[in-house]
């Protein structure tokens, strides 16, 4: 008969019930081999260096259990999770991860700074997830030693795509400085990957979600034509260049034409309320938005475009808020229907693309 010794390692019998006098470290070390041997992925970085180096130890001065001993360390294991009805996350570094996008930046940076906590887990990883347009210009930045680091520890076709994109001379430097990483600590290549992971954050906090240009551009697509006419003309003699942004950023009626594609019409029509789109049809003609007007006719339905047209002629003449609310009302719902993706607006820029074409 074996003894225990040979089973288990010098403190741990594996007779009958053996696994009643294994340590806790011993069943963990059972169980991660377990683990092991079936193919699965045991994330033991996430355990603290002292817990990492006891169960490789441990590790070390175990020989075999048996069929038994292993059967009742498993079924202890699972009856332990079965009974375990929530965990949460280890210290402060693992709540702020936890609740990462659900509590401010604010507040996630103080309690970093009270806890001590560093804010990026491993860098590495937030390097690795950075595109090479962001990359680009971190490595022109850095020097040739500190971009060979980071060069190695991206995948190789991400290395390769932004290596092909740096001068010719700076990336032989950089590839032969990649040979000269061998003896690089870790604890370097961890400071390093935390100095490039802050340039990845270094973004000033903003208050608003959008840019001056979108946000001026959106208030004037809902105010009335004199108001956003005398704006703009303002703008014009204050600051031309974002006077000109602002002007690309507007859409109202009268850009629709431009903006929306003719087999759109029909789409956008079937949202608008019959009488509300006759009211903005008859508003627009016969003045500068009649364009617009006679583009969306020209584009529904023959049948419904000839009703549309006998009622226009009805209305007679149409109030200059009742028009521009109406109007509003067609804009609104382009805009909803891009939003949601069923419909693509025309961009400027791919207008100014075709003309230099």
């Amino acid at each position: 008969m074996q003894d225990s010794t040979s089973l288990t390692g010098r403190n741990a019998p594996a007779r009958a019930g053996a696994a009643a006098h294994l340590t806790r470290v011993q069943k963990a070390a059972i169980i991660v081999r377990f683990l092991l041997n079936e193919g699965a992925d045991v994330p033991l970085t996430d355990l603290p260096e002292g817990l990492q180096a006891q169960l490789t130890t441990q590790m070390g001065s175990m020989r075999y259990v048996d069929r038994k001993t292993l059967a009742e360390v498993v079924a202890e294991f699972a009856q332990e999770l079965e009974g375990m009805g929530l965990t949460f996350p280890r210290g402060v570094a693992g709540a702020l991860a936890a609740l990462d996008g659900r509590i401010s930046p604010q507040t996630a940076a103080r309690l970093r700074k009270e806890a001590g906590v560093r804010q990026y887990g491993d860098p590495w990883n937030q390097v690795r997830k950075a595109d090479v347009k962001t990359l680009l210009p971190m490595i022109e930045r850095e020097s040739t030693e500190i971009a060979a680091v980071m060069l190695s520890k991206l995948d190789v076709g991400r290395a390769a795509e932004l290596l092909g994109k740096l001068p010719g001379e700076v990336a032989r430097r950089i590839t032969y400085a990649v040979s000269q990483t061998g003896t690089v600590s870790p604890a370097a290549v961890d400071r390093i990957g935390l100095a490039l992971a802050a340039q990845l954050h270094d973004v000033p906090e903003m208050a608003f979600a959008e840019g001056a240009v979108e946000r001026v551009g959106a208030i004037l697509n809902y105010s009335p034509a004199a108001t956003r006419d005398d704006v703009l003309t303002g703008l014009d003699e204050t600051d031309q260049d974002f006077a000109a942004l602002v002007r690309r950023a507007i859409f109202t009626f009268e850009h629709i034409p431009e903006r929306v594609k003719p087999t759109d019409i029909p789409r956008v029509t079937r949202e608008v309320d019959q009488a509300v789109l006759v009211t903005a049809l008859a508003g627009a003609a016969g003045g500068d938005l009649a364009p617009a007007a006679e583009f969306i006719l020209e584009n529904m339905g023959k049948r419904m475009a000839e009703a549309m047209r006998e009622e226009i002629t009805e209305r007679g003449r149409i109030r200059l808020r009742d028009a521009e609310e109406a109007m509003t009302a067609v804009v609104n719902a382009v805009r909803m229907l891009e939003a949601a993706g069923e419909i693509t607006l025309i961009r400027p820029e791919d207008e100014a693309d075709d003309d230099e074409a």
